[in-house]
């Protein structure tokens, strides 16, 4: 039992002491809640490449687990709000695509491949046959 209390005398000394040290440099937040302060030019240096274009930042792990949502789109064609109230079961509907032509392959709207449909283990899949340059597709977002 000992022990735990030395810890905890010592926590509230490091705790004790940070405080003293921030009143010292006049890093109060003035008690609303908010303590901005601008960073220095020199952290944003470095991109998200290092300067030989090689391996990727650590600190780009951070956003490594985000969900994205990918889609695949066979085609599109625009109709009247009339038309689209009469489609049901069985209708047809024409697209801009030819048959055989490569699928859109979109990642949160933007376009980064095309490819083909194929099956893998019954279940339909896509096979990329050519993806969009990082460079293209920063052209196609101005």
């Amino acid at each position: 039992m000992a022990e735990s209390g030395d810890a905890d005398n010592s926590v509230d000394d490091e705790w004790a002491a940070a405080m003293a040290e921030a009143e010292a440099t006049g890093d109060d937040d003035g008690g609303d809640g908010l303590d901005v302060q601008a960073a220095p030019l020199e952290a944003f240096d470095s991109g998200p490449m290092q300067a030989g274009g090689g391996g990727l930042n650590p600190d780009l792990d951070v956003i490594l687990d985000i969900p994205v949502m990918i889609s695949m789109e066979v085609g599109s064609t625009q109709i009247p709000i009339r038309n689209l109230l009469q489609l049901n079961q069985g209708s047809v509907v024409e697209l801009d695509r030819l048959a055989g032509e490569p699928l859109d392959v979109l990642v949160n709207g933007t376009l980064i491949a095309h490819g083909e449909v194929v099956m893998v283990n019954e279940k339909f899949g896509i096979r990329l046959t050519d993806v969009v340059s990082p460079s293209e597709r920063i052209k196609r977002l101005k």
